[in-house]
């Protein structure tokens, strides 16, 4: 098992990965299309997300089309989604993205789903199952380290679920592409850190017209 454990998010320059709380059930209900909390929710965080949404290779990913933008944020995108093989989420997430990912999710590999719920595993066409884990984060993590292989395993999110693992020494490395926004308020990535604990040392810094990719190790202080 010689894959890292990472994660890869995009953040506003105040430190937000997310807009205010919204139930992810208003957002992609019809009803909530016309709910001015959901509209809001819903330009922000298209803002935020803007670099990714022209790449090529996301719009392949989820078969929205031929055609795309190529370079550096194509390049970075596509390159996370290879070295991934095997992902771990938060319940809340997987919540989320099961209303708003296509029939074909874009993952491709196993996604091992940290929750207090228990559910047979969740086979979807193109290769991704979900796995439901009720005992805890190590365990989701050794899970996917198995299924992984020799390849990484990507801590997908959310916030809460990053910052877990964060928190427990389990992250080796991550990205943040640092999207030119500001929102004031929101999910923040940080909140909660145990700064006696983790420390940081920088790899690579990658600006491109959209956004700013920052690489970063991981240590124990």
């Amino acid at each position: 098992m010689a894959g890292k454990v990472f994660f890869s998010v995009t953040m506003s320059l105040d430190g937000f990965v997310a807009p205010d709380d919204v139930p992810l059930e208003d957002v992609f209900s019809p009803e909530g299309q016309n709910d001015p909390g959901v509209q809001r929710w819903m330009s922000k965080w298209t803002e935020l997300q803007a670099w990714i949404f022209p790449q090529r290779f996301f719009r392949e990913n989820l078969k929205l089309g031929e055609g795309g933008e190529e370079g550096l944020d194509n390049d970075i995108a596509r390159a996370t989604y290879e070295r991934t093989g095997a992902s771990v989420m938060g319940k809340r997430m997987f919540d989320g993205g099961a209303l708003a990912w296509p029939e074909e999710a874009p993952f491709h590999t196993p996604v091992f789903v940290v929750t207090h719920e228990t559910r047979d595993p969740w086979e979807r066409p193109g290769g991704t199952t979900f796995h439901f884990v009720n005992d805890g984060i190590e365990k989701a993590l050794d899970q996917a380290r198995e299924a992984a292989g020799d390849r990484d395993v990507r801590i997908a999110g959310g916030g809460a679920t990053i910052l877990e693992y964060l928190n427990a020494g389990l992250i080796d490395e991550f990205t943040i592409a640092l999207a030119p926004v500001l929102f004031g308020s929101g999910i923040r990535l940080f909140e909660g850190v145990d700064d006696g604990r983790v420390a940081l040392e920088p790899v690579r810094a990658e600006p491109s017209p959209r956004t700013t990719h920052l690489t970063y190790t991981v240590r124990e202080r």
